[in-house]
């Protein structure tokens, strides 16, 4: 019966709209899911809330599928989330394997959030009040243990890869001290007391830095900029997700665990998988053009989209900023959050699921369409392409905030990368340096004036004593463990 009335025409009609504008949004570099939703939330009002929340389901999951896609062929992350697909996916498409990773990326998409709604659907209220226990002395070490994903993400250089992850810390300070109120590093700069934001930074760091690359190969301008030479046979694609099932399972369970946790988000979920993935696993070839680089991320990042409507739907709280801003709007549409919404709202909780569900299903063709539409694209001559390539670039950074400061830093950083990359220092763990590091220090220091200074309960709560044993592990762990191999030899 519900599958009845979400499929009439007043909701169908506009889920599909959405989805496509979703591919749109997240091929985009620089606008993200989040803008997405925001724009077509007015345009909900006068809907009827299940096509309105239809519309929100929509376009969030396709956005962050599509961020994959320029960040396959371009190495630039179309959305935030899709920041590790640069480290394998667009290794595959300098190998000729392009339409593979992507492949890959649209099937492990939607399998990965059909986990993370399956599990919305079946857990929600254990998984979080589980989520409620996190407090700022959960949430520091969650953020030091992202960013212990630096480590395994370094390509065997460790130093070089936590140096990297210490630049992006720092930079991640500059701005207003929350605490204090005091600008920090801004040099009377007006534009830098919101900090440097890391989008703009994302997309100079891995966008233009291609670019440069690309312009100082001067013979490789005339050529294709994406050279696909091994056509992908879907049973083949079938068989690697078979072969590798269980990390798409381990991928999507981080992914909505993660997501559950208020303020985490896609982003966090993608490179905890990748790192986790990396770090248990024995495939050297991780960072250099895996499959398993591939299928880690992306359904940990889709999953993590159903795991955030977990706390929106059960408490009442945003997972992230999408679900902060559906809630404004099922206010809007007279509803009230919270636990009482699963007896009130009872069928429109049941139609939320079953889009929810529906909108993984109409993800394979809608986002074939969209790899297809980007792939002709990319079929042009690189300097047309890369000429394409700025232009989004300086589009995407402005469009965030309306600033051109923003396109200034996204240079900043291009040239960054550029450097970086001459001297083989990876750019991964920077951004998850940037995105992570106001969290890292946000927590330390509320929950050092919760305890007058006192860091010992940062340490004797059960899970940040587990969440401290697995930072440990990841570090000290791969090097122990090289160290008795060449004794071995």
């Amino acid at each position: 019966m519900q599958l009845v009335s979400v499929l009439k025409p007043d909701v169908l009609f506009p889920l599909l709209l959405s989805m496509f504008f979703g591919v749109f949004v997240g091929a985009v570099p620089g606008l993200t899911a989040t803008m997405a939703v925001a724009l077509i939330i007015p345009l909900t009002y006068y809907m009827k809330p299940i096509a309105g929340l239809a519309m929100v389901l929509g376009v969030s999951f396709t956005a962050i599928f599509a961020g994959d896609i320029p960040a396959t062929f371009l190495r630039i992350p179309g959305t935030p989330a899709s920041g590790a697909a640069v480290l394998d996916g667009f290794e595959l498409n300098k190998k000729g394997k392009a339409s593979l990773a992507l492949t890959l990326d649209l099937f492990c998409s939607a399998l990965g959030g059909l986990i993370g709604v399956l599990i919305l659907i079946t857990v929600s209220p254990p998984l979080a009040k589980f989520a409620l226990k996190f407090t700022h002395f959960e949430y520091f070490w969650l953020g030091i243990f992202g960013l212990s994903m630096a480590a395994v993400l370094s390509k065997g250089n460790m130093i070089k890869g936590l140096m990297s992850a210490t630049l992006g810390l720092l930079i991640s300070t500059i701005g207003i001290d929350v605490t204090t109120g005091y600008p920090r590093f801004t040099f009377g700069v007006t534009d830098l007391m919101d900090g440097v934001s890391f989008i703009p930074a994302m997309i100079g760091l891995f966008g233009l830095s291609e670019v440069f690359k690309k312009v100082t190969e001067r013979s490789q301008l005339q050529l294709s900029a994406v050279r696909e030479t091994t056509k992908t046979d879907l049973r083949e694609a079938f068989r690697y997700i078979w072969k590798y099932k269980f990390t798409l399972i381990r991928g999507a369970l981080i992914g909505t665990f993660i997501g559950a946790l208020p303020g985490a988000g896609a982003d966090v979920a993608a490179w905890v998988s990748y790192g986790v993935e990396k770090n248990i696993s024995k495939d050297e070839e991780l960072g250099t053009g895996s499959v398993r680089g591939v299928i880690a991320p992306t359904s940990a990042n889709n999953a993590a989209i159903g795991g955030t409507w977990i706390p929106a739907l059960v408490f009442g709280l945003p997972g992230d900023s999408i679900t902060a801003i559906v809630l404004g709007a099922m206010l809007m549409y007279g509803l009230r959050p919270g636990p009482m919404i699963f007896t009130q709202s009872r069928d429109l909780v049941t139609q939320l699921f079953t889009v929810a569900i529906l909108v993984q299903i109409l993800l394979i063709p809608v986002g074939w369409l969209g790899i297809k539409a980007f792939s002709l694209f990319v079929r042009l001559k690189a300097g047309l392409v890369m000429t394409a390539v700025t232009i989004f670039c300086i589009v995407g950074s402005y469009a965030l905030r309306n600033s051109v400061f923003d396109v200034y830093v996204m240079f900043v950083f291009g040239l960054i990368g550029y450097v970086f990359e001459k001297l083989r220092v990876p750019l991964a763990p920077m951004i998850l340096g940037l995105i992570l590091g106001r969290t890292i220090e946000d927590n330390l220091r509320v929950g050092l004036i919760k305890t007058k200074g006192n860091f010992l309960p940062f340490l004797t709560r059960p899970i940040s004593l587990v969440l401290f044993v697995l930072i440990l592990s990841v570090l000290l762990v791969p090097p122990l463990l090289n160290t008795v191999r060449k004794r071995k030899v």
